[in-house]
């Protein structure tokens, strides 16, 4: 057997046929299946020294790394792969809807109201209540709530929940009245107030016409960020996810320098900022990258278009079960144009949210002319979501290297409707995989968490099957786009850390890489696709310290 070259570096300095021997390790785990990267040998063991892999290969070429102060686990069989790197992730918004209530599966109208009603029982008087992450689609009658549902059981507690999608929410009538509100409030650009027959707000508000009750609600202190940083941490040791690349509040930064500070941090963070605070970024001097391995400042943020699940994302066409509308451009198309061009002749990364085709179109229209204004560099720049894209636009993906982050469980949710609101055809274009591989095009996955739940095998499991969680339908929705384990596991881990600038530290566990990791109880290679939604996490390694135990979950340590 031919051994790798970084196999036999550290045999010769465990043997002493190097210049010096290698320290003892911090960490060692074997007797399993360590999975390093795509294309990389089947190992069983790996060593772990100074928050980075020391070696990778079996159990004897490990051996000679474990001193006293080594810490020894028996894999007994199980699987380990990198950390998971979530491309797309509302940290913070995440977090405070694991505090608050929770909307996702209630299954109609009836079950929506009694659990506001429960949750604001529990609540002072003037509290407001946020996230929910309802879903109107999974309601029997598919209509959108309304003030009058929710205002009986919240009287003293001004509401605005939101739609699973972010694009849409829900304001109860004292919320309405706080941010003065009424009939004659006009819709802002970008965005819609929906309105009953007499042309009275139902609550229900669109994309940017949320910032109109978006301003009435207090910024929560720094204490409550603190509390759902804390509670989204907890979530993201429990399912492997070691780096989050975060869209959230001004106040992220902040929190998560708190944490860290305090030892409490036991993720990585690539935090992004929103294009309105591009000017203030540059003249500070501050740069796409600057941070450490820890905390760094990533992409600026740009929204094209809204969601298909609120009827907003923006297509060519009208959608098919609502023939009136095309859905919303958030911006202007100049105005697009000009706001990546300036973006990017600062030096900034740029993420850009499209949806629908024409979105998705007229984002790459932008990129490709800020990049013939501003000259070659590797500039990585992001379509997030990539959700609907026309064939002839995969080429123009490729050529311009623009990376497509993409969220796989969106499509196995989404499924329910999505022939139905945009037709067979254009569905055909929609949540794409394997097109997107086999054109060349550069793929980063994550699950836009609170959108999705943060757990990554709900993405794995939708991008080797393309089924529901339930099962069906079988084969697959579009089973031509399923891609292999191996491929989904990729582009989780190395795919996401290339769309971060970070393929040099983090994404495979060969030697010198962070040792960042994921135990499963079992080997995902060896069990039916199914069990890949139920296979649990043991063990979460970051920096080469273990946050989350799920054998002994009082043991896990802070990573610092």
């Amino acid at each position: 057997m031919v051994r790798s070259p970084w196999l036999l570096l550290m045999a010769a300095l465990v043997s002493g046929e190097g210049k010096a021997a290698a320290p003892a390790a911090d960490l060692v785990l074997r007797g399993g299946r360590v999975w390093a990267g795509k294309g990389q040998p089947s190992l069983t063991a790996i060593a772990v020294g100074a928050g980075r892999v020391m070696a990778v290969g079996s159990d004897a070429d490990v051996g000679g790394l474990i001193g006293a102060g080594t810490r020894v686990v028996d894999l007994r069989g199980r699987l380990v792969v990198p950390g998971f790197n979530d491309a797309h992730v509302h940290f913070l918004s995440g977090g405070f809807g694991l505090l608050s209530v929770d909307l996702r599966d209630a299954g109609d109208e009836r079950e929506f109201v009694r659990r506001i009603g429960a949750h604001a029982r529990t609540l002072p008087p003037g509290t407001w209540i946020r996230e929910g992450n309802w879903d109107h689609e999974g309601w029997a009658s598919k209509a959108l709530p309304t003030r009058q549902l929710v205002d009986p059981v919240t009287p003293d507690h001004p509401l605005f929940v939101q739609r699973l999608d972010g694009h849409m929410a829900l304001a109860n009538s004292l919320a309405l009245r706080l941010a003065g509100i009424t009939r004659e409030t006009k819709d802002p650009e970008g965005g819609t107030i929906v309105r009953d027959r007499s042309g009275e707000p139902t609550g229900i508000f669109k994309d940017n016409a949320q910032d109109l009750v978006e301003r009435a609600i207090p910024e929560p202190s720094r204490e409550m960020n603190l509390r759902a940083a804390r509670a989204g941490l907890r979530e993201a040791a429990r399912v492997g996810v070691t780096t989050i690349q975060d869209n959230s509040s001004i106040d992220a930064l902040r929190t998560y320098r708190a944490l860290r500070e305090r030892g409490e941090l036991t993720a990585r963070f690539s935090v992004w900022r929103y294009i309105s605070a591009l000017r203030p970024l540059d003249e500070a001097g501050v740069p796409t990258g600057l941070g450490d391995e820890w905390i760094r400042l990533g992409a600026l943020k740009i929204l094209s278009d809204g969601s298909m699940g609120s009827a907003t994302a923006a297509f060519f066409d009208p959608y098919t079960d609502d023939p009136t509308t095309s859905g919303l451009l958030l911006h202007p198309v100049a105005e697009l144009e000009r706001l990546v061009r300036e973006a990017d002749a600062a030096g900034y990364q740029l993420a850009v949210h499209a949806i629908g085709d024409r979105a998705n179109s007229l984002v790459l229209d932008a990129f490709e002319k800020a990049a013939a204004a501003n000259g070659a560099r590797d500039r990585r720049f992001r379509i997030e979501h990539a959700q609907v894209v026309r064939k002839q636009d995969l080429a123009r993906f490729a050529r311009l290297g623009v990376i497509a982050s993409i969220q796989p469980s969106h499509c196995i949710d989404d499924m329910r409707w999505a022939e139905r609101r945009i037709g067979p055809a254009r569905a055909r274009d929609a949540y794409n995989l394997r097109s997107f591989t086999a054109a060349g095009i550069p793929v980063a996955f994550g699950t836009d968490w609170f959108v999705e739940p943060l757990d990554p095998r709900l993405g794995l499991y939708a991008a080797v099957t393309r089924e529901r969680p339930e099962g069906g339908p079988p084969g697959g929705w579009f089973p031509e786009e399923k891609i292999s384990l191996e491929d989904a596991l990729d582009l989780y881990t190395r795919g996401s850390a290339f769309a971060e600038f970070a393929e040099r530290d983090k994404g495979t566990l060969l030697p010198g890489m962070l040792a960042d990791m994921v135990v499963f109880a079992e080997d995902l290679f060896r069990l039916p696709p199914r069990r890949i939604l139920t296979t649990p996490v043991d063990l979460t390694v970051v920096g080469g310290r273990i946050v989350f135990d799920r054998e002994a979950p009082g043991a896990a340590a802070p990573a610092r």
